[in-house]
């Protein structure tokens, strides 16, 4: 990425609230290794990190989830200029042309 952009990310991370330091580049890291999984996998945590379960952390920052990273990236773009938006929108669209949400449907054998 740029150093405008990784500058732009930075004073970002020091403006607002619901970011601290390192929260741009740990979501893109965690979202990278998330869309990067076999399929069977993705299927299991897709079901227990958007289901009411005890056991699952449900905040990205401290256990990982990879779906409440990928919000906050959005986040971060829109806060972003154009510009820098378009060069971290770059990086996320090739990670997300990796991953499509598990269908809740079994698929059909012969029909």
């Amino acid at each position: 990425m740029p150093p405008r952009v990784l500058s732009e990310i930075d004073r970002l991370e020091r403006t607002r609230n619901y970011l601290y330091p390192g929260d741009v580049s740990k979501a893109v890291r965690l979202w990278e290794d998330f869309v990067h999984r076999p399929a069977r996998e993705l299927w299991r945590d897709y079901d227990g990190l958007w289901h009411d379960d005890d056991s699952v952390c449900l905040h990205w920052y401290c256990c990982g989830n990879p779906l409440e990273a990928r919000l906050l990236l959005d986040a971060a773009m829109r806060a972003m200029s154009p510009r820098g938006a378009r060069e971290l929108q770059k990086i996320i669209d090739k990670l997300d042309a990796f991953w499509t949400p598990p269908s809740p449907w079994p698929a059909t054998v012969g029909g």
